[in-house]
């Protein structure tokens, strides 16, 4: 069976350089990653470069279940966009675009065949609408100089 790809958006009032940084650094993507707040990510590992490893450990609060989300980097244009392959062999893109004074940042994803579409497409987006929440309260405290 052939998957299809599910398309997730946002648009983030950062420079396109701080929202490729605050997705992108570890030390951000703790801060955003997951898809409720029964969740967190400790820890999180970013190796950007072509053949490089990112993992995410992703785990309740209430410590009952947890997981590393790994991907493998297959394509990287700095500061534009990423491509990277999942363990399962799903491929993941992601792009940041300057329009004005914000930065669209869209993910295009593999869809796996064990949950359904919906619920996949709206946990991706919830993760993605931590980043968007994140990354616009991060640039409020450290705005441009």
């Amino acid at each position: 069976m052939e998957s299809s790809k599910i398309v997730i958006h946002t648009s983030v009032s950062v420079s396109k350089q701080k929202a490729w940084d605050y997705y992108t650094r570890p030390e951000h993507i703790t801060k955003w990653n997951y898809a409720s707040d029964d969740w967190f990510c400790p820890r999180a590992s970013n190796d950007m470069r072509v053949g490089g490893k990112y993992i995410a450990r992703m785990e309740s609060k209430d410590g009952t279940i947890g997981f590393d989300f790994e991907a493998v980097y297959n394509d990287i244009t700095e500061g534009e966009e990423f491509l990277y392959t999942m363990p399962d062999g799903r491929q993941v893109n992601v792009s940041f675009r300057e329009d004005k004074d914000k930065t669209n940042v869209t993910v295009a994803f593999d869809a796996e065949a064990i949950n359904p579409i919906d619920m996949q497409r709206n946990g991706w987006q919830a993760i993605l609408d931590h980043y968007k929440a994140y990354a616009e309260e991060r640039s409020v405290i450290t705005p441009t100089l």
